[in-house]
């Protein structure tokens, strides 16, 4: 963002401040369905593990559901909190608007990611988060935007697929792992 503007850097900052704060909840349900899956597994009751991280992650998608829909229908109002700036608020709104269209799969990665922690698997969440935000979400997002030259816009889309990818792979890989030996 820094090759591209001052208000691209202030409305990705806002969004990213306003997107952290808004899914602190979601993070907390996640960190629910570790120890949920960490008690059952220990009891030995995978199924109860399985049937935790299965609900916790509806839930969570259920709560991000409701965040997406404040972010597309209400994102120049979150962001005229903030600043005043016509072209910060229209690039973060549009920030938000796009982003607002993978939350719901994004919160299954953060459920997901939490299960594997509370197995006592904290490699794969490892991988999973370099490969989809170190080797996707940086370069693909600065190669959109700056090698293309399609400036603040070519990097939310950059940003939306590594999201919505990483959501999806949890979720498959979840249930590859369920359908092969119960969380």
């Amino acid at each position: 963002m820094a090759d591209i503007s001052s208000e691209a850097i202030a409305g990705a900052t806002i969004t990213v401040r306003i997107m952290l704060f808004s899914i602190m909840p979601a993070w907390g349900l996640s960190n629910a369905a570790a120890t949920l899956v960490g008690q059952n597994l220990g009891a030995g009751f995978p199924d109860r593990a399985e049937a935790a991280v299965w609900k916790t992650g509806f839930f969570n998608m259920l709560f991000l559901i409701i965040i997406s829909v404040i972010y597309f229908f209400f994102n120049e109002s979150l962001m005229r909190i903030f600043t005043d700036d016509k072209k910060v608020i229209e690039i973060g709104a549009e920030w938000l608007q796009i982003l607002s269209y993978s939350f719901f799969v994004y919160g299954w990665w953060m459920v997901s990611v939490q299960a594997f922690n509370g197995a006592g698997d904290t490699r794969t969440p490892t991988i999973i988060n370099l490969v989809f935000f170190w080797l996707i979400q940086i370069p693909l997002p600065y190669f959109l935007a700056v090698y293309l030259g399609w400036q603040y816009s070519g990097s939310i889309p950059g940003v939306f697929i590594s999201e919505t990818s990483v959501g999806l792979f949890t979720l498959w890989l979840l249930q590859e792992v369920n359908g092969k030996s119960k969380v």
